[in-house]
């Protein structure tokens, strides 16, 4: 006797599914599928060969989840999107092998929305209803449209409201603010103005959080595109975003902060072990990070679940 609930009309040839998984009627799953704990598959569903899919897992009416599909633990899968496994489709031509698409813990996939072949969805993430996601998109944040744009971020851990995002050019400070998440701080630029026109500086240890050590300037990015990503062990960093404006999210596993830079009378301190992201570039934007060390990769945390681990907010 089955653990699992199978409607009359759905077709289940896989041994491998997990107890408590509900599948609905016209519904196919073929042989060499694995299916969780506590899934719920909804009517017209399909689902290949070559197809991982995790506990807790809603899988809405109209999806099909072709080879090389992962979903993990907790996604939520809506009405009628579509995955691709297959960049360059030919009739009659099968490829020897499928890339791999990463649907991460606790992600939702709007309803109509397509995910070409290859890509990770993060964790948490969240895609919007019709979207056409054409790159790896974040964890937490919030990406929508054709192609997807990173749109808005939310808050880490099992929290899903979205972040409300600080916009220190509106209302410039005169004194250093402390964000959530700890140690992050927006730090204020003198600005001089005269008639020959405007100059900020900042100077160690009036303005400057360190002595920097290196320098360099992130210009020409298109809006769609997403820097950052990473965390760095022991190096600190101190950001201006002297032309434009540039949306940048902060977390540390338990607490995040998004906040918009925009203009050379504020600086925004990132310590060391704070996960950031910079995204929604304007065209003209060029923004400037000061390190407190030179470059070395062995201080970057590149991804993010070694993040979470590290912090213990896995």
């Amino acid at each position: 006797m089955c653990d699992f609930y199978q409607h009359p009309a759905a077709i289940v040839e896989t041994e491998r599914v997990g107890t408590g998984t509900r599948i609905w009627a016209f519904s196919h799953i073929l042989p060499g599928a694995v299916i969780g704990d506590n899934c719920n598959i909804c009517d017209h569903t399909f689902v290949e060969n070559d197809v991982i899919v995790g506990n807790n897992v809603t899988v809405k009416c109209g999806v099909q989840l072709w080879d090389g599909v992962r979903l993990e633990d907790d996604v939520f899968v809506g009405p009628n999107a579509t995955f691709t496994n297959d960049p360059f489709p030919r009739s009659g031509r099968r490829p020897d092998s499928f890339p791999e698409t990463v649907v991460r813990r606790g992600a939702s996939i709007g309803a109509s929305a397509t995910i070409l072949p290859g890509l990770t969805i993060g964790q948490n993430a969240m895609v919007g209803a019709g979207a056409v996601v054409t790159q790896d998109v974040p964890p937490n944040a919030v990406v929508r449209g054709n192609p997807a744009q990173l749109v808005d971020y939310l808050t880490p851990g099992r929290r899903r409201e979205a972040l409300a995002l600080r916009e220190p050019a509106l209302s410039l400070p005169t004194t250093v603010e402390e964000l959530t998440v700890p140690g992050v701080r927006l730090i204020p630029m003198p600005i001089i103005r005269d008639l020959r026109g405007a100059l900020t500086f900042g100077q160690y240890p009036d303005h400057l959080p360190f002595v920097p050590q290196r320098v360099f300037v992130v210009y020409d990015v298109p809006s769609s595109k997403i820097h950052g990503e990473h965390a760095h062990r022991t190096l600190a960093q101190f950001l201006v975003c002297i032309v434009g404006s540039v949306h940048v999210a902060v977390e540390n596993g338990e607490a995040a902060d998004s906040v918009v830079l925009s203009g050379p009378g504020v600086g925004l301190y990132v310590p060391p072990m704070v996960w950031s992201t910079e995204y929604a570039y304007t065209a003209d934007a060029m923004l400037m990070v000061l390190a407190s060390a030179v470059y070395d990769e062995a201080e970057y945390i590149r991804d993010y679940d070694q993040y979470l681990q590290i912090v213990g907010s896995a």
